[in-house]
């Protein structure tokens, strides 16, 4: 094989592993609502152990990761800007999970999953991401299927508006979380932008449940057991996969791909749960798929 060859491999090859890795991290965040539905904790308290507990082993993924010639924060400045990202997940998890407890459920999870829009509308107009009309009519079609999904039109007019808002401001802040990671990976590994971000996170909002909640560790085995796993799966092995994939794919498409989250969550319902799943609940999932793969395809 040629050199000119292998040049045009190796990015493909990356390309490939980034969405594989992409794919894998809308996954393991999907399986999120369930964890934070058997947690026996508020969930306040149970965002701050998602994020609290993921932080010994980033520490340690990141020391066993860590090169010498690996680039480094230089100043007050750059470790403040490491620390965004993780300003933005306390805000979005804050958001969502109190938007669950004021409007529905079925808006709260739809409405919160706006974030491919507000990260598509703010890389055009501050970054100058260029938009092509089939990643529009892939975002298009995939909203449709997530509309559907959550029981059509007619469930969106239920709710609080309150709420609802809620919801679109935690959509806000997950966006504002995937373009600084964007942005951040562009200089520094994945370890270390998940490191920093997780910490701060964590320090987030540590305040906001001894404010809120009266109860911060769970009681039984079992409790434990779904934070860590909350934890683990979803923050370690979700978000991880995520940021290394944003170093190597547009972030309006993979804003798009994890519209896949509440897809899994359906599907992950019916599994654990025990939940059922409706005809139209299929149908809009299928929606959500064939967007995607439009806008990948093309």
């Amino acid at each position: 094989m040629s050199q000119t060859e292998l040049a045009v491999t190796a990015p493909a090859a990356r390309s490939r592993l980034a969405l594989i890795a992409l794919l894998a991290g809308a996954v393991a965040i999907g399986a999120s609502p369930i964890f934070v539905r058997l947690s026996e904790v508020g969930p306040m308290a149970t965002a701050f152990w998602r994020v609290a507990l993921a932080v010994v082993p980033l520490f340690f993924l990141f020391r066993a990761a860590e090169r010498g010639d690996a680039a480094k924060p230089q100043g007050l400045r750059e470790m403040m800007v490491l620390a965004l990202p993780g300003v933005f997940l306390a805000g979005d998890l804050i958001s969502w999970h109190a938007s669950i407890h004021v409007t529905t459920v079925a808006n709260a999870t739809l409405l919160a999953n706006l974030a491919p829009v507000f990260v598509t509308a703010i890389g055009w107009v501050f970054f100058g991401a260029s938009i092509t009309r089939a990643f529009l009519i892939g975002l298009f079609v995939a909203i449709v299927g997530i509309v559907v999904l959550k029981g059509g039109l007619s469930g969106l007019a239920e709710g609080n508006r309150a709420g609802d808002l809620l919801a679109i401001l935690a959509a806000v802040f997950y966006a504002g979380y995937m373009l600084s990671i964007a942005r951040l990976r562009g200089r520094f590994d994945t370890m270390r932008v998940m490191l920093w971000s997780t910490l701060s996170a964590a320090v987030c909002l540590l305040p906001v449940v001894l404010l809120t909640e009266s109860q911060l560790f769970p009681v039984t085995i079992f409790g434990w057991a779904m934070l860590i796993g909350l934890a683990l799966i979803c923050h370690v092995g979700g978000q991880v996969a995520i940021a290394y994939a944003l170093a190597y794919l547009p972030t309006a498409f993979s804003s798009l791909t994890l519209l896949l989250q509440p897809v899994v969550a359906a599907l992950l319902g019916v599994v654990v749960l025990g939940e059922g799943v409706s005809v139209t609940q299929a149908i809009g999932g299928a929606i959500v798929l064939c967007g995607i793969l439009y806008a990948r395809r093309k």
